[in-house]
């Protein structure tokens, strides 16, 4: 019996962030079932999509190569997608302002929305500890690589003995005072800002923090945004009809969904991959 393609979700606007491709903690294989499952006019990939301090040419599986693969696909089909730079890809920065197709890269980007002004950048900007202290925050980048790697192992214990999965480092984080003070002070800060400079809603990425709610000041109130991560929280934010909302990946919703149409790439080696992005590329442009 021929198999029938799930119908895909159209979305006006796809925002993901955080997605650490070339890390071990990369969701990719779920973050594939989600782009293949929906139908977006625009797409933003919000900084540390890939995770260049930690790239390593002896970590870099298929379904890495197949996310990146989805993407340029939605480029050679005229889907605008832009690359907003994050400080585990800042080496892009020095590309702001590029454009190859529908392809653009930049380090921000502002658009109106039904009336709104929407702003949209990754964050790190505003993290002390990337201004002052580079090379610490890449020791804790290693050091949270290192306690997502645990975390995979007992999660896997978790399940053999029929118990939920955990997170050790949303435990951790939401334990220590000084972690959760880093995230409202982040919060608060980007949400002074936009509303200083009159925009409606502000879109971030970088604390690996998924949220939604309006901030107030006395100067006025802003939409906060946050698409969160692919790591440890699996979200991403969609517009559609004029609204935002919070997609959460969960295993149960993809397991009867057949999308076909990248299922030859099972049978295809990285470098033929690579060879077929490359003719979408040439395809886009």
């Amino acid at each position: 019996m021929e198999k029938v393609k799930a119908k895909k979700r159209k979305i006006d606007i796809l925002v993901i962030s955080d997605v650490h491709l070339g890390t071990y903690g990369c969701h990719a294989k779920e973050l594939l079932k989600y782009l293949k499952s929906v139908k977006p006019k625009m797409v933003i990939l919000n900084g540390d999509i890939i995770d260049i301090w930690q790239f390593s040419k002896r970590y870099w599986p298929k379904s890495h190569m197949k996310v990146i693969n989805k993407l340029v696909k939605w480029v050679s089909k005229g889907v605008k997608v832009y690359y907003i730079t994050g400080n585990h890809d800042e080496m892009l920065r020095k590309f702001a302002g590029f454009k190859m197709g529908s392809l653009i890269i930049d380090n921000k980007l502002l658009l109106e929305l039904n009336g709104k002004k929407t702003w949209i950048f990754h964050g790190d900007v505003f993290d002390v500890t990337m201004k002052h202290s580079k090379w610490l925050a890449k020791l804790g980048s290693q050091g949270y690589d290192l306690l997502i790697h645990i975390n995979t192992f007992c999660n896997w214990v978790s399940v053999k003995m029929g118990r939920e999965k955990i997170s050790l480092s949303k435990t951790i984080k939401n334990s220590v005072k000084s972690a959760v003070k880093f995230l409202n002070d982040f919060e608060t800060t980007t949400a002074d800002i936009a509303i200083n400079n009159g925009y409606d809603y502000v879109l971030c990425g970088h604390i690996h923090h998924p949220e939604m709610k309006t901030i107030k000041t006395e100067k006025g109130q802003v939409e906060y945004l946050n698409s969160g991560d692919w790591i440890e929280n699996l979200t991403a934010l969609e517009y559609v009809n004029n609204e935002w909302t919070l997609f959460h990946y969960d295993e149960k919703d993809f397991e009867h969904d057949e999308h076909e149409e990248e299922d030859s790439l099972m049978m295809l080696s990285d470098k033929e991959i690579f060879n077929q992005m490359l003719g979408d590329f040439k395809i886009a442009v």
